[in-house]
């Protein structure tokens, strides 16, 4: 032990609080555990053991057990030797992975707000702090942790529930030498919340770049992006809500410019980021009339910026706003037609360029990472994943519905490698135990991705193959088939506005689901033709377009997205136009599900 300072979870120097280990307590009952957390929690120990299981409370606090005197108290102590901690957990990992050879990996789950992403970042800094390397490892290091600012900047925003939840998935692997220096690593990112761009809850935010840039871009950039106040934007005034206590945006958009360059990044690089993200705000701006029963911007001045920011041709932003292409087959012959959108299909397309063109963005912002720290071949690594946590909103949508479904899974993975794995092997062994009962959630699972009998998944699958483009009636239609193919389920039932799904962590009323992404967000493949296309080369704003609209935000437009199919590829046409952003684009988005 050396000089090193210990604290045994007998000792007498440590003071106690409930139990640290769950499985010692004296009654397994709900009630036991709830009480046991309490207790700890009350006196400020948030992190409890159930066996190899590390459960944390959110405290929604600064604790005073991170710092380097907890580095140096967990290094190479074995589990039971200090206090639980995650600290302990994440040198657990490391020491294993050295000692055994063997890969390993982290599933952080819980509800939103239970402070997953912290955990997550507590995990990585720890591993950066008692990894050994040199200058080129510095380097590694310095970019895995400069990434979690930066994708919190694009991909966390304020909700009902939590002021930093994380509106994505990510699957972080750090990689190792066999030495044990971190040398690489790869982000893997999944189902961003594509929606918030478009579309918030009152009491919420979009995600914190937009407010980062109009609170820390300079007077000069605010001048060239056209940028004001957040009220003066659709995409941002739906909520009202645009400060949060403990988030200063200001500083926030220096660090998150400080990422972009500690990652590789250029100035031009970044200014091309920024000006993509001010574009997007001024989409959401562009407003549509009806004209002798068709869509008309209702002021062309609205287009110029978001036209220039974009690097797309003014005239070309209109038309594709307001119609679409439609192929037509006849004889062994086809023919493009170009159909012109009414009013509410504008507003839509237009949303879907926005949440496109975002989602792109984000993309682009993981890849630049992963070329910042990939390496050509991994020996060990260490995964962590870092996911939605389960959400109940007064409106849970098609998101809502995946997010609870991967949370629903992780459940049933927690329930196989503890709970029913342990059990069966106490009968293999012949040891005599009072069984424990708990709730299988397969049964939930099943009803959720079963493909015989199908389960909800097919079936909003097959309604949304058969819409047609047609979009009234759908959840209706969504409605009745699942009515008669689910029978009775106590897992399931249905609503007037939609259906409701008995989840493990609650029960969940969803309403509206295809009026979002499965059933109307589809971005068919098309031929690009480079010669309609205006290439953006980024580079520093210096001139702003004339017809610079200053004063009140366009409002008033109506958001009841029922119509039928937009002009999805049409939009894709212009997204290549993006240098260097269209290297990372994705040559085909799905349908259906894929959708999302």
């Amino acid at each position: 032990m050396g000089s090193k300072e210990r604290y045994h979870w007998q000792a007498q120097n440590v003071k106690h609080s409930g139990v640290d280990d769950m499985v010692l307590l004296s009654k397994i009952t709900e009630e036991a555990i709830v009480e046991n957390l309490k207790k700890r929690y009350m006196d400020d120990y948030i992190f409890t053991y159930i066996g190899p299981v590390l459960i944390s409370v959110n405290p929604f606090k600064q604790m005073p057990y991170f710092t380097d005197r907890e580095v140096e108290l967990y290094q190479g102590a074995a589990q039971y030797e200090n206090p639980p901690h995650i600290y302990a957990l994440a040198d657990n990992m490391y020491r294993n992975m050295i000692i055994d050879s063997e890969n390993q990996c982290v599933i952080i789950s819980g509800e939103s707000g239970a402070g997953k992403t912290v955990g997550a970042k507590f995990i990585m800094s720890y591993i950066s702090k008692v990894s050994g390397g040199g200058s080129k490892v510095q380097q590694v290091k310095d970019i895995i942790l400069k990434s979690n600012p930066l994708l919190e900047a694009f991909g966390n925003a304020k909700t009902v529930r939590n002021n930093n939840s994380s509106r994505f998935g990510k699957y972080f692997e750090i990689q190792f030498s066999r030495g044990g220096e971190p040398d690489g690593g790869k982000i893997s990112n999944f189902l961003l919340e594509k929606s918030r761009v478009v579309s918030l809850n009152t009491g919420e935010r979009n995600f914190h770049i937009y407010y980062q840039v109009l609170e820390g871009a300079s007077e000069e950039e605010r001048e060239n992006l056209g940028i004001t106040t957040p009220d003066y934007y659709y995409y941002l005034n739906q909520s009202s809500t645009y400060n949060v206590d403990d988030i200063n945006d200001k500083q926030e958009f220096a660090e998150t410019m400080n990422a972009m360059a500690v990652i590789g990044l250029s100035l031009e690089e970044r200014t091309s980021v920024i000006q993509i993200v001010a574009g997007v705000l001024h989409l959401g701006n562009i407003d549509f009339c009806e004209q002798g029963n068709y869509a008309v911007v209702a002021s062309e001045d609205f287009l110029a910026f978001p036209a220039y920011l974009l690097g797309i041709d003014q005239g070309r932003l209109k038309e594709k706003l307001t119609s679409r292409a439609m192929d037509s087959k006849w004889g062994g012959r086809s023919e493009t037609i170009d159909v012109t959108l009414n009013v509410e299909q504008a507003n839509f397309t237009r949303d879907a360029l926005s949440k496109a063109l975002y989602a792109r963005l984000f993309d682009y912002l993981v890849d630049a990472i992963n070329k910042a720290i990939e390496k050509d071949r991994e020996v060990f690594n260490i995964g962590v994943l870092d996911i939605y946590g389960f959400e109940i909103f007064q409106k849970n949508g098609f998101e809502q519905f995946c997010i609870n479904f991967v949370n629903e899974k992780l459940q049933q993975i927690f329930i196989e490698l503890t709970l029913k794995a342990e059990q069966e092997e106490y009968v293999q062994e012949g040891i005599k135990w009072t069984p424990i009962e708990y709730f299988n959630n397969k049964v939930v699972c099943d009803l959720i991705e079963n493909k015989n009998p199908p389960g909800i998944v097919c079936v909003l699958d097959d309604v949304c193959a058969t819409m047609h483009a047609k979009g009234e009636g759908a959840d209706q239609t969504l409605l009745q088939k699942l009515q008669s193919q689910m029978g009775p389920n106590e897992h399931f039932n249905s609503w007037n506005k939609g259906f409701v799904i008995h989840h493990y962590a609650g029960v969940v009323r969803r309403g509206g689901i295809l009026r979002e992404e499965p059933g109307r967000a589809v971005h068919r493949p098309d031929r690009v033709d480079a010669e309609q296309r205006t290439a953006f080369h980024p580079r520093p704003v210096l001139g702003a377009p004339d017809g610079r609209q200053e004063g009140t935000a366009h409002h008033g437009r109506g958001k009841d997205q029922e119509t039928s199919q937009r002009s999805g590829r049409d939009s894709d046409e212009m997204l290549p136009a993006l240098h260097p952003l269209h290297q990372t684009q994705r040559d085909e988005e799905g349908q259906g599900l894929g959708g999302q």
